[in-house]
């Protein structure tokens, strides 16, 4: 059996979530979810669905994989259409793809490399073209590498993780602003790192903190648009970035002990993704500037 569809039919408690991991590295990022073990849990089968999304269309980066893929089944279930964009995973995403069609919806899975601008407006475009405008921006796609120090960051290092963490984020949302109406969404994915700091994760850590201060900034450029800027700044999550930036040792451990986390576990991505629906919908109205922090229990400033 497939154990992403392994919790179908039952309630997922907290005691099923993984607390360690086995060993297990790749190397090359953002890394494979089918290749995890065990795989990220995607979805809650037993959460009630009420159509806070219908007739909405959602642009998803980094949406093939982890949190996107996550924040893209929770939308689809919500009554979105989904268009998300990934690097070259094409097996996590044609599986994304299909899934989001197995709820009713539509899918459009694009591969491109959001670090160049012109990428960024080709794919916003394929969007347009196909479902005519888009509702819901989520900017998700990131990349982290580990360094003990910073005499370790090359530079082609801290320009690809800037590139691809923040640079992506302006490029997209200008390219996909013309196109969201009065009461459209954006949502940005920071992290804990934003607010705690990781001594191994420098450059990564900036590009978060960088996040945090766009989405702000933002929402107060567009409030008068009717557009709402928000953002989502998860704790350790059992993502493919984890086993492709982690050696396998670390892999082991990770959430449990090394990030110290009160609940003393890494978190899944579908435990995630609900904040980010909260965000899109019209439950979140009076909302914008905010970032939500789904962390395991850290108390971080907001």
């Amino acid at each position: 059996m497939n154990p992403h569809y392994q919790y179908m039919g039952r309630k997922i408690k907290c005691e099923e979530v993984a607390v360690t991991f086995p060993y297990q590295h790749q190397d090359f990022q953002p890394g494979i979810e089918n290749h995890m073990i065990p795989r990220p849990i995607s979805e809650n089968p037993d959460t009630y669905h009420c159509g806070k999304l219908a007739g909405k269309i959602a642009f998803i980066t980094g949406g093939d994989s982890g949190i996107g893929r996550a924040v893209s089944y929770l939308f689809a279930k919500e009554g979105a259409d989904i268009a998300f964009v990934y690097l070259n995973e094409r097996e996590d995403a044609m599986e994304t793809e299909e899934h989001i069609k197995s709820f009713g919806r539509r899918s459009l899975s694009i591969m491109t490399d959001l670090t160049k601008e012109e990428n960024a407006i080709k794919a916003v475009q394929k969007a347009i073209q196909t479902f005519g405008h888009i509702d819901i921006l989520v900017n998700n796609c990131g990349v982290q590498f580990l360094q003990d120090s910073i005499l370790d960051i090359s530079d082609v290092q801290l320009k690809t993780t800037f590139a691809t963490n923040v640079f992506s984020y302006f490029y997209v949302t200008k390219a996909a602003l013309p196109y969201l109406p009065k009461g459209g969404t954006i949502i940005n994915t920071a992290s804990i790192t934003a607010y705690k700091g990781n001594k191994q994760l420098l450059d990564y850590s900036a590009t978060k903190g960088a996040i945090v201060s766009f989405t702000r900034s933002l929402a107060l450029n567009l409030v008068k648009q009717g557009i709402r800027v928000n953002a989502v700044a998860p704790g350790p999550i059992w993502t493919p970035l984890i086993p492709s930036s982690f050696s396998a040792e670390e892999v082991t451990t990770f959430g449990a002990y090394t990030s110290r986390v009160p609940m003393e576990r890494a978190g899944e991505p579908f435990e995630v993704a609900p904040s980010y629906l909260f965000l899109a919908s019209d439950d979140s109205s009076y909302m914008s500037g905010q970032v939500l922090h789904p962390n395991g229990g850290d108390i971080v400033g907001s």
